[in-house]
């Protein structure tokens, strides 16, 4: 009994590893047409792999309550968690990312000469991933708040990035998904929160008060506006929400007894 959370990180992991294959086989496809060869940008297996990895962020907060419920948690299990956490919510977000912008460059001319060096800031995410996980298994103290974003967060908020691409209506909203600048801008912004020492609050309900947990209520409130006005843009939205909410929260605690 002791092994089922286990089984339940590794299927994070498993989720994880298959998001990012399906991340590697989308891209830029050459057709013929009477205009000439053209490149057509598949983002739909990239909306697929977002799908596993929105699967994985389901498992990885099933793998906790599934250990509590058979007292169940462990040194080990912690550890591994943040190791399928890393595949998950870093490297597959992290080459999301790379695709999106070989995609971008791949627009401009001569963008299919470009050298791919220009693709490597995307593994800063799985970089800050790695190193959030690190800092947050040896720090006792980040048990009713977080210091810093954490992953599965970022990762989901690039998880969305294919499924707004995919979905929106919106020209304004595809050109700056494919802008170069304002990719480079989300890893670099993301990898700091990450590694930041922001105070951020857990979305963990410790009692049942009202007062105690107003900002969550909050935030609970303006995601569900958000996701039915906004659809899948939603998501990043709602991170910007969780942002602001906990920095004008009140003080936390991290050593609360």
């Amino acid at each position: 009994m002791k092994n089922i959370p286990n089984l339940f990180t590794l299927l994070n992991l498993f989720f994880g590893c298959i998001a990012v294959i399906f991340t590697l086989q989308t891209g830029l496809a050459l057709v013929s047409t009477p205009e000439g060869t053209q490149y057509v940008d598949m983002p739909e297996k990239m909306g697929i792999a977002s799908l596993f990895i929105g699967a994985a962020a389901l498992v990885d907060f099933l793998d906790g309550l599934v250990a509590r419920m058979f007292k169940a948690t462990s040194p080990m299990g912690k550890q591994l968690d943040s190791l399928a956490d890393v595949v998950s919510f870093g490297v597959a977000p992290g080459m999301i990312l790379y695709q999106f912008l070989r995609i971008s460059f791949a627009r401009q001319q001569d963008g299919f000469d470009i050298s791919p060096v220009w693709f490597l800031p995307a593994l800063l995410i799985p970089c800050a991933a790695a190193f959030r996980l690190a800092k947050f298994n040896v720090d006792e103290s980040q048990t009713y708040g977080f210091k810093g974003v954490p992953t599965p967060a970022a990762g989901l908020v690039v998880a969305s990035i294919p499924l707004i691409y995919w979905y929106t209506q919106s020209e304004t909203v595809t050109a700056l998904l494919l802008n170069k600048w304002v990719l480079y801008g989300v890893i670099v912004v993301l990898a700091w929160l990450m590694v930041s020492n922001l105070p951020l609050m857990a979305l963990k309900f410790t009692d049942y008060t009202i007062k105690t947990n107003l900002p969550k209520l909050i935030l609970l409130a303006l995601a569900i506006v958000s996701a039915v006005f906004l659809k899948w843009l939603a998501v990043p939205v709602v991170f910007i929400f969780y942002i602001i909410v906990s920095l004008l929260s009140e003080k936390k605690s991290f050593n609360r007894t």
